[in-house]
């Protein structure tokens, strides 16, 4: 397989240099790579396998972002940033559960709202460490783990905070998140509180399988979820440069949602 040479970055300490597959070499979504100079020399990444990829400083945003052109934060402050306003909230009046952190490319996006509270959750340790590498005190506070099977450190942290908004930017599908961790975050929410999510629209068809789609058309149909606003749009192109349509999606929390029989 050939490989096009991606424009070097710099980045921390060293340049990155990175290389992906050729333009025409069509992969899923969940299966695109780069390779990647490294101090100990070069090595294939794949982008769903998030642990590595946050272990390379600067490799997230100079492969998503400066390459792949991802407009999903950005999506998402905009959208939440107009709810805020309409309903005449204040940024500063939220405490945001984070699924699916990373490191805190959206949070650091939402910050430029007003936003002061953080609070991530991811199930890679490297994301933790990168988002204090990265942007360090961005976050409150950050759980490492399974909010189905949260650890009394992550249950503690979450009884210290009034959470009253939910994110969850680019993180569903593909077996990352899968829909009763999304039910679970939702259910932390307080009720009336925000909930911001991105999702690609493939799993919100009537033909997905995932579960996701099933979920929120019952968070809707039983109104523990009321929406505000929706919006598709692209949220990055893919390694052979096609689009990929994602919805946008604000809500008010209006109810928990049970966790039985999710799919």
């Amino acid at each position: 397989m050939s490989l096009m040479k991606a424009a070097e970055a710099p980045t921390h300490q060293r340049p990155l240099e990175i290389a992906l597959p050729a333009p025409g070499d069509a992969l899923e979504q969940d299966e695109e790579w780069v390779v990647v100079n490294t101090a100990t020399g070069w090595r294939k990444i794949r982008l769903h396998d998030y642990g590595d990829v946050y272990a390379v400083p600067g490799l997230y945003e100079r492969w998503v972002y400066d390459i792949f052109r991802c407009a999903s934060p950005a999506k998402i402050s905009e959208l939440l940033s107009r709810a805020l306003a309409e309903s005449a909230t204040t940024p500063e009046s939220l405490s945001v559960l984070d699924l699916g952190a990373g490191n805190g490319c959206v949070a650091d996006t939402l910050q430029d709202l007003g936003i002061e509270t953080f609070i991530g959750v991811d199930i890679y340790e490297e994301a933790a460490e990168a988002a204090e590498r990265d942007r360090p005190g961005l976050y409150t506070d950050y759980i490492i783990g399974d909010l189905t099977a949260l650890h009394d450190e992550g249950r503690g942290i979450l009884d210290r905070h009034a959470v009253n908004c939910l994110t969850c930017v680019a993180a569903l599908g593909f077996g990352d998140i899968p829909p009763e961790v999304f039910a679970a975050a939702f259910n932390e929410i307080e009720v009336d509180g925000w909930v911001a999510f991105t999702i690609k629209e493939d799993f919100l068809s009537t033909a997905d399988d995932s579960g996701f789609s099933r979920l929120i058309r019952r968070m809707l149909a039983e109104d523990a979820l009321e929406l505000v606003a929706r919006e598709t749009y692209v949220h990055r192109v893919s390694t052979d440069g096609q689009e990929l349509i994602y919805e946008a999606l604000i809500g008010r929390k209006r109810a928990d949602v049970p966790t039985i029989q999710i799919r």
